[in-house]
């Protein structure tokens, strides 16, 4: 099994062969993105493997970026600023901002600029009915502006259409005859769903994954069999579950967040191998922090998530919030002469001062190695050399009056706390006490500036798993391959509504099977929910367990009760008394994969103990320079305690432990640091 995670900086590959890891971390190559990942295929060697699972945020950083192609939205006349309206949604440091406008809107830099956003003649009512139909010439003649504009693809979003997809399948029609074999996406096929902004921001952003992604599949796949794979090429979508490449690429708006949510399936299945169950995730990158939570055992599965701030888009998702904190975090000196770190990031090109390769702005991987944290010779498993002398020179060109010393800690000091904040925040969204939970630092930065982190956020204990540079990519061994389709349709649960449900399931998954290849029809199981409310009310109680089998009268009253029991959880009430109105109803077809399994550690021969390699001095850190010894995390054994001050090394990361820390060696090599 391989597995590739594709981020902004690097692109990391993992295999599992005969029960053994094997790991590679290559640059990832911004323009021309399959170049890395078969770079690190070939390395790892990808000619005996049975499956290749990916995940990339190459789509996500379009969006974020706006490095998007030309695309039209067409929709029902007299309503093509949905795009611009949204749900009309204010983030808290909005609220009482006269002049903040949304990131997407017509204001600042939309998706797609109004001009190519075009309202064709026709409706439809609430139950589906024809109210006014589809105008054909009208059609033609929006399509012909298009023409002339250049678009290279077309978001299609009626109202109404999710329970009437007629007008939508003739309009899509006509745009093939208008526009020649141009990517069109219904939302009546890509998000079947109520409510009318998300499924056209869904819809959207469909179009530009299908743009983008495409032509990518096909190289990298003609890219995987040059080099002799001969197995599954896999991508992950926005909660990990795989899907074949193919079947992604007929809805590809599901894996536009799949990256940062393989890291929390990893930790997951991680946590459960060694008995910890509640877990706030930190993945520190090169570019950002993605910070998502586990619960008993399980990820925050939501039914939607957000891109950018009210960017909706339709598809379950690991709950993840990211701030501009990462290795690359830049350091800069604001309008106000204030020293500031992140959320701008020096990426890979040109990257942080010391790479030598053109960055002249100080980053954090800068500051850490100014105190001696980093080891100039051994960054990224000896790959790179860094030059602290350029460090030096980025930070002496900061246009402030602190001195040198200041600028190093502050900037160290700085996005520590910034880490702080986004694991604060993500556990008071979630109602859960931090000393409850253990902090999983992973990701290349992840164990340098996790442990610093502890005290802040009050944590039990950070846990630094084996290959932590890696361990999203690890994810992607780690999960299940799952086919997913959702339909919306507006019941009142009661014993007269059991056919019609009992239908919409069946045809659910009889389409899925149909997706199913051969040889994973024997190893399938079907998981079935709905989103349910309490008759009047606006928003959902997700994933509502479901009977298998038929849905009878009996099947809805489970249905019903089953809603009461999660409602109640969820609020602290209970309304027997109230219908329930079934909206969206879900299935998942889950094909079991193997897991990736993590060796147990020899423990050390009783009454010897851990040899550092040698002593360090950190800087900057206190007002005193700090002594502390080096380990190499490869000749530890389980059992073994660090005391901190240290600095662990292994090829693609490094641990730092802060003074009264100390890191214990678990049975699987996990470092579980906590006050001394």
């Amino acid at each position: 099994m391989i597995g590739v995670d594709v981020g902004g900086t690097f692109t990391d590959v993992v295999a599992i062969e005969d029960g053994k890891i094997k790991t590679v971390k290559v640059s990832t190559d911004v323009r021309t993105t399959e170049r890395g990942v078969l770079k690190g295929a070939g390395e790892i060697g990808v000619e005996t493997a049975e499956v290749f699972n990916h995940a990339s945020t190459h789509g996500l950083n379009a969006v974020i970026t706006r490095r998007l192609p030309k695309i039209a939205f067409l929709t029902t006349d007299g309503h093509r600023d949905i795009l611009d309206i949204g749900r009309t949604w204010r983030p808290v440091e909005g609220l009482m901002n006269p002049a903040w406008r949304r990131s997407y809107g017509d204001a600042n830099r939309p998706l797609v600029p109004r001009y190519l956003r075009r309202g064709i003649r026709e409706r439809l009512t609430a139950d589906g009915g024809v109210l006014i139909p589809l105008d054909e010439e009208q059609a033609r003649a929006q399509l012909a502006v298009l023409r002339r504009c250049g678009v290279e693809g077309v978001a299609i979003c009626l109202l109404n259409a999710y329970v009437n997809d007629h007008h939508e399948e003739r309009l899509r029609q006509l745009v093939h005859e208008e526009l020649g074999d141009v990517p069109v996406s219904i939302s009546s096929e890509v998000s079947p769903l109520a409510k009318e902004f998300a499924r056209a921001s869904t819809t959207v952003v469909d179009v530009f994954m299908r743009l983008i992604y495409d032509d990518y599949t096909k190289r990298l796949d003609a890219g995987l069999r040059d080099l002799k794979f001969t197995g599954d090429l896999n991508f992950a979508d926005c909660a990990a579950q795989l899907v074949r490449s193919d079947v992604a690429m007929e809805h590809p708006f599901r894996i536009v967040f799949a990256g940062p949510a393989a890291g929390t399936v990893s930790s997951a299945h991680f946590g459960s191998l060694i008995g910890a169950k509640n877990l706030l995730c930190a993945d520190v990158g090169g570019t950002s922090c993605d910070i998502s939570i586990v619960s008993d055992g399980k990820p925050f599965v939501n039914t939607t998530f957000e891109l950018e701030h009210d960017l909706i888009v339709n598809a379950l998702s690991n709950e993840i919030s990211s701030i501009g904190a990462g290795g690359g975090s830049l350091v800069t000196i604001n309008a106000a002469g204030e020293l500031k770190v992140g959320p701008g990031s020096a990426g890979a090109d040109p990257g942080p001062a010391c790479y030598g390769i053109g960055g002249t702005q100080p980053a954090t991987t800068d500051t850490c190695l100014l105190m001696g944290i980093i080891d100039p010779e051994g960054f990224a498993g000896g790959r790179m050399k860094l030059d602290p002398e350029l460090s030096r020179q980025a930070f002496e060109a900061l246009d402030t009056k602190l001195s040198f010393e200041q600028r190093v800690s502050y900037a160290f000091n700085i996005g520590i706390n910034n880490i702080a904040e986004g694991v604060t925040n993500i556990a008071i969204q979630h109602g859960v006490d931090p000393r409850d939970y253990s902090l999983v630092a992973y990701g290349a930065a992840g164990p340098m500036l996790l442990p610093a982190v502890l005290d802040l956020v009050h944590a039990a204990e950070v846990i630094v798993p084996p290959h932590p540079g890696l361990f999203s990519a690890l994810g992607l061994v780690s999960t299940d391959l799952v086919y997913a389709d959702s339909r919306s349709a507006y019941t009142l649960l009661t014993a007269e509504a059991a056919e019609s449900i009992d239908k919409v399931y069946r045809s659910m998954e009889q389409r899925l099977s149909e997706r199913l290849k051969e040889k994973d029809r024997g190893n399938v199981t079907f998981v079935r929910s709905f989103d349910g409310r309490l008759a009047g009310q606006t928003w959902e109680t997700p994933f509502i367990a479901v009977p298998d089998g038929e849905i009878t009268a009996e099947g809805v009253e489970q249905m019903v009760a089953n809603f009461h029991e999660a409602y109640a959880e969820r609020s602290g009430n209970k309304f027997e008394a109230l219908p329930v109105q079934g909206v969206t109803y879900r299935v998942q077809a889950v094909v079991h994969a193997e897991k990736v399994e993590y060796p147990v550690l020899p423990e050390r021969t009783e009454g010897e103990r851990p040899e550092p390699t040698r002593t360090l001095t950190i800087r900057y850190l206190t007002d005193e320079d700090l002594p502390a010894h080096e380990y190499q995390r490869a000749d530890l054994r389980a059992g073994d305690t660090i005391p901190g001050p240290a600095v662990i090394r292994e090829p693609l990361s490094t641990t730092f432990l802060v003074p009264g820390q100390a890191a214990h060696v678990g049975a699987h090599g996990e470092l579980r640091i906590r006050k001394a």
